[in-house]
């Protein structure tokens, strides 16, 4: 492991990255840059297809921003996304990657507060342990969650929900977000990464290229009308869709299909 307290692991073709900065898994500008540079790895890395995040211990899954390194004059707060320092993607390498067509699944394996719930909201699939809270702590700081949870949070539960959360700052349970379709999963904490390499293999099992596809698409459609997204779909540049369409992999699965065997999906 890194100073940066950033874990990387593979299997197969699952990344598998874990935030372990003891005591909260706080993040400052190296830890950033230390998890931009594994997502721009699976980015970049034709093996691998998908990948895991997870936070060490049991109780913190991240605490978002390293207040003290804050306070320290290590990271700036007026306009501290002009920095162009926390990586590709942006702070933590999630929260503004609109490059990254390969899914991610959070495996929240304890609280998820500030930028830590941010992080957790740039994911693709969110699965949490049955002990985990979330929550938005910045308005008796004198700040804002402006790191992706005012503009993801009103996006994913009622507005009025997400509003109690950014100016009461009340915690949200795991159970309360799976009602709202917050996260897909609550589980048992000793049996949180067992669900979720279960899903990170099943990922990994399908057509690379189609499930890229789903994230480029959705993207580039999110908050379109239908009738035009249909048109952007149809016309807009979206490599990763049109080459899907030529791919082996698509005549692969049809036959194999057809054929009533196993597919054997390369990515191309």
């Amino acid at each position: 492991m890194s100073e940066s307290g950033v874990k990387v692991a593979r299997n197969g073709h699952v990344m598998e990255v874990t935030l372990d900065r003891p005591k909260v898994n706080a993040i400052d500008v190296p830890t950033s840059q230390a998890l931009a540079a594994a997502f721009q790895e699976l980015h970049e890395d034709k093996e691998l297809r998908c990948a895991i995040l997870t936070g060490g211990g049991e109780k913190i899954f991240s605490a978002g921003w390293d207040l003290k390194a804050l306070n320290d004059g290590e990271m700036q707060l007026d306009n501290w996304w002009e920095a162009d320092e926390y990586g590709f993607g942006g702070f933590t390498g999630l929260t503004e990657n609109w490059a990254l067509n390969k899914p991610v699944i959070a495996a929240i394996n304890g609280l998820a507060i500030g930028g830590g719930f941010e992080m957790a909201m740039g994911c693709d699939l969110l699965i949490a342990a049955d002990h985990v809270e979330f929550g938005l702590p910045e308005m008796p700081l004198g700040i804002v969650p402006d790191a992706g949870a005012l503009q993801r949070l009103p996006r994913r539960i009622p507005h009025n929900i997400a509003m109690e959360m950014f100016l009461l700052g009340r915690r949200m349970t795991a159970n309360e977000a799976a009602h709202y379709g917050l996260v897909n999963k609550v589980v048992p904490k000793d049996q949180l990464m067992d669900a979720a390499r279960e899903w990170a293999a099943s990922i990994a099992w399908s057509a690379p290229l189609a499930m890229q596809s789903v994230k480029e698409v959705q993207r580039e459609i999110e908050c379109v009308p239908l009738e035009q997204a249909f048109h952007k779909m149809r016309t807009d540049p979206m490599p990763t869709y049109r080459k899907m369409l030529k791919s082996d992999d698509a005549a692969e699965g049809v036959a194999a299909f057809v054929e009533k065997r196993e597919p054997n999906f390369k990515g191309e």
